[in-house]
C-alpha cells in the first residue's frame, strides 16, 4: 500500500516508454492532481499497453535523494525494502491502482444511523450517503467519530426503551444449522478458490473504468459464483478454522458485489469514482439520485430516489466557499 505522501512529496509516475504521462491527463497538477484522476489514468495507461509487465506503472522519487527519502518517508522505505527487496532511494516502484474506499454502503438514517433493520445501526465506512461519489482525502476518522456517536447514542436509548423478544428454541436450531451447514458439504466449493475468483472478475469487469459489455459479463461470472457458494465446502476442525470462516462470508460477499454491479449498470452516467467509458459526462438532468438496492422475493431491485436538496444553512457554507 503505497501513501500519497509518495506524489506530494515529489514522486513522478512513468510509463514502461519512461514517459510522465500525468501531463497529458492532468497538465497543470500532474502527479498531484485527486487521486480518482491519477487512479484513472494509470489504469488507462495500463488498458492501452503501456504498463509494466506486472500490469503497473512506476512512480519514482529516487531523485529526492537518501537523506530526504528516509527523513519525509520511513514507513514507505523500510516497507518496500523489507516486503519487497527495493531500495525505493535507487530505485522505481511499481504501482497500480486498487480498491480504497466503499462509497456506497447501508441507508441509514442521517440523525440516528438507524438501518432499515430494527434495532441495527451503522456508522463509518459500511454507510453510505455522506461521502457522495467521491469521497474527499482524510475525512475517515471524522466521519466515525461524528456518525460512530450518534450510532452509539442512538443505539444506547433503544437498548433502554425496546422491549425484549423471546427467541424460541427453533429459530436457535435453524441458525445453528445454518452456520454449520459448510461442514455437512461434501465434494463442495472452496471458498478460497470462490474469494480469488470474485477479486478477478471484479478487477476485470468492474474496475475503474466501466462499460456495459464488461459489467453485464461480470454479473454473469458473480451470479455463477453466488450460486457455486450456495455449496461451499469448510474442512477441518471448527477451532480457529479460517475455511469455515470463508464459506460463510462468500456467499455475502457475491451478493454485494451482484448489487454494485447491478448500480453501475444501471447508472448510465460518470460519476465521481464511477467511470462509464460508454457514458462519459455526468448527468445532472437524469441521474441525480441514489440508487437504493433491495432484495424481494429472492430478486435485486432497484428504487431511484432523487437526492435531497441540501438544507439551506448548508447551501450558504458551500457558496461562500
Amino acid at each position: 500500500m503505497v501513501t500519497e505522501a509518495v506524489r506530494g512529496e515529489g514522486g513522478i509516475l512513468t510509463n514502461i516508454k519512461g514517459e510522465r504521462f500525468m501531463e497529458r491527463y492532468s497538465p497543470k497538477r500532474k502527479e498531484l492532481s485527486a487521486r480518482d484522476v491519477v487512479a484513472r489514468s494509470i489504469y488507462n495507461e495500463i488498458l492501452e499497453g503501456r504498463g509494466t509487465p506486472n500490469g503497473a506503472v512506476y512512480l519514482d522519487i529516487t531523485h529526492r535523494g537518501a537523506d530526504y527519502i528516509k527523513t519525509k518517508l520511513p514507513s514507505m522505505y523500510f516497507q518496500f525494502l523489507e516486503f519487497a527487496g527495493i531500495d525505493i532511494t535507487k530505485e522505481k516502484m511499481e504501482v497500480a491502482p486498487t480498491v480504497h474506499y466503499q462509497m456506497g454502503g447501508i441507508r441509514v438514517d442521517p440523525e440516528t444511523t438507524l438501518t432499515s433493520v430494527e434495532g441495527l445501526y451503522a456508522a463509518g465506512e459500511v454507510a453510505c450517503g455522506l461521502h457522495g461519489a467521491n469521497r474527499l482525502g482524510g475525512n475517515s476518522l471524522s466521519d466515525i467519530l461524528v456518525f460512530g456517536r450518534r450510532a452509539g447514542m442512538a443505539a444506547g436509548d433503544y437498548a433502554k426503551s425496546a422491549s425484549q423478544r423471546v427467541i424460541s428454541e427453533e429459530e436457535v436450531k435453524e441458525e445453528v444449522a445454518r452456520v454449520l451447514a459448510p461442514f455437512n458439504v461434501t465434494r463442495g466449493s472452496n471458498p478460497f478458490d470462490l474469494k480469488e475468483r470474485i477479486a478477478a472478475a471484479m478487477w476485470r469487469y468492474v474496475g475503474i473504468m466501466r462499460n456495459e459489455g464488461d459489467l453485464k459479463r461480470g454479473l454473469e461470472e458473480i451470479r455463477s459464483i453466488k450460486e457455486e457458494a450456495t455449496r461451499v465446502q469448510a474442512r477441518g476442525h471448527r477451532a480457529f478454522n479460517q475455511s469455515w470462516v470463508e464459506s460463510l462470508e462468500v456467499w455475502n460477499m457475491a451478493l454485494d458485489c451482484e448489487a454494485i454491479i447491478s448500480s453501475a449498470l444501471a447508472r448510465k452516467e460518470s460519476r465521481g469514482a464511477h467511470t462509464r467509458s460508454d457514458y462519459r459526462e455526468q448527468d445532472d438532468a437524469n441521474w441525480l439520485v441514489n440508487i437504493i438496492t433491495k432484495l424481494r422475493d429472492g430478486q435485486m431491485v432497484q428504487e431511484m430516489v432523487p437526492v435531497p436538496k441540501l438544507p439551506r444553512e448548508l447551501e450558504e457554507i458551500v457558496e461562500r466557499e
